[in-house]
């Protein structure tokens, strides 16, 4: 284990300094701590709940100079719920930064991100859009249109004219999903590099679509994560642990997990189950 790794992996304590309600199910977090104030765009942290349980969290905001971090979090589960009752000031546990990060890509960009799926492509977006080259575009789905999340963001960064959306309900945007409003935009214009995040399902029909069309992808995956050093073998796909090898994989790597990515995953008893 390299020193920063071994650095990075030891359990820090801080406190929360905000909170702030994005959705009916998604709040996000805001706190301090030197090493995840440090991370890239794709990066992730593991954040524990006293009493609780430890959980892989996408990094949504890192900010060195303040030394400021900020996790966006749904609430799915026990975990995720006993976040979501906490309130500014109480403490909680940080591991971290952990895994690879997207390529800064300053060419033409489409990033395409499924319910909580758009957080670290926000942070993505923030580091992108500053420069005179850049072109994004964002293909952004959810079910209904309280769970579109950082829209007004995503405006004020990429031009309202290329922010397109999408409801499983039809209440805002397009009545359809992320993965077929990115093959409507795809159709349309040409991009450097897509970039991914959210349902994998969602990510597998949008790396088939760009496959078709010769565009690069890179794409966050999730997996269970325990130890997020690559010890337990819990996050495997394929010849990959997503918490060493990603959780940012790109084409030439997916084209390897093929008959797993967006098929099936591991349960807590390393059994194969459907996605």
């Amino acid at each position: 284990m390299s020193a920063w790794l071994t650095k990075a992996n030891k359990l820090r304590t801080t406190r929360l300094l905000s909170i702030k309600t994005e959705s009916p199910t998604v709040k996000t977090f805001t706190f301090k701590d030197r090493l995840c104030a440090k991370a890239k765009p794709g990066q992730f942290l593991m954040l524990w709940i006293p009493g609780v349980d430890e959980i892989p969290l996408s990094i949504f905001h890192a900010n060195e100079r303040e030394g400021l971090v900020s996790v966006a979090v749904k609430k799915v589960g026990e975990a995720t719920q006993a976040l979501h009752d906490k309130k500014t000031g109480d403490l909680i546990g940080i591991r971290g930064p952990f895994g690879n990060n997207f390529t800064l890509n300053t060419g033409r960009t489409l990033m395409v991100g499924g319910g909580i799926g758009i957080a670290p492509l926000l942070f993505l977006v923030k580091k992108v859009a500053p420069s005179k080259k850049a072109k994004i575009v964002v293909a952004v789905g959810a079910k209904t249109r309280s769970e579109l999340l950082f829209l007004k963001k995503l405006n004020e960064l990429c031009g309202e004219a290329n922010v397109f959306a999408a409801t499983e309900d039809g209440s805002y945007g397009v009545k359809d999903v992320a993965s077929n409003l990115a093959e409507k935009v795809l159709a349309e214009e040409k991009f450097d590099m897509v970039y991914a995040c959210g349902p994998e399902q969602m990510i597998r029909k949008v790396f088939d679509q760009c496959e078709k069309r010769g565009v690069f992808t890179e794409a966050s995956l999730e997996r269970l994560m325990r130890c997020a050093i690559g010890i337990c073998g819990s996050c495997i796909i394929g010849k990959y642990r997503v918490c060493r090898d990603g959780p940012v994989f790109n084409a030439e790597q997916l084209r390897t997990v093929k008959d797993e990515f967006g098929l099936w995953k591991r349960d807590f008893d390393g059994k194969r189950i459907r996605v």
